[in-house]
């Protein structure tokens, strides 16, 4: 009996966890001083050239698991060098979640920059929702243990080499 119970409990583990990302409202942090309105519409930030690519890809959720389909994303972050673009729009860009609530963005890793870790600037928006403003971090960087407005719970989940997940619970 004590092995089936096991068993039942290790089958129940990963329901477990979509559980907890649902119900809980993805932390907002500031949105520094670099954020820029106004941002093109675009699923790649490259232009070309660039060494350290990156996909990040995931959904916008309500606190019980639906996808919120046509959600806005408004990405932007540092390039290879720790500068933000404060002049144009690179490594910036918006878009729009499919119906299912997925989103894919392809950019760079961006570089750390004095008292901050990598981290990708995020405002994410349901259809006539408040905007939720938000940073992800990258799992085992370095930079994580010196970056006051870091949170592991704004960590993205590696996928493959070159990947990252991340999902948005928001309210709709």
């Amino acid at each position: 009996m004590k092995r089936r119970r096991i068993l039942g409990a290790a089958l129940l583990l990963p329901l477990q966890g979509l559980a907890q990302t649902c119900g809980v409202i993805t932390p907002r942090q500031t949105e520094g001083p670099f954020f820029s309105p106004n941002s093109p519409q675009r699923k790649s930030l490259l232009e070309g050239g660039e060494k350290s690519r990156l996909i990040l890809a995931g959904v916008v959720l309500t606190p019980d698991c639906k996808p919120v389909p046509n959600a806005l994303l408004d990405f932007w972050h540092s390039d290879e060098q720790g500068a933000y673009d404060n002049r144009g729009f690179r490594f910036r860009g918006h878009q729009h979640a499919d119906a299912q609530g997925r989103y894919r963005l392809e950019t760079i890793v961006p570089a750390e920059y004095p008292g901050r870790a990598r981290h990708i600037h995020v405002k994410v928006q349901a259809p006539r929702g408040r905007i939720l403003t938000t940073q992800v971090y990258f799992p085992g960087d370095p930079g994580n243990k010196r970056d006051g407005l870091y949170l592991p719970e704004l960590e993205m989940k590696p996928a493959k080499s070159g990947e990252g997940t991340f999902d948005f619970v928001v309210n709709v």
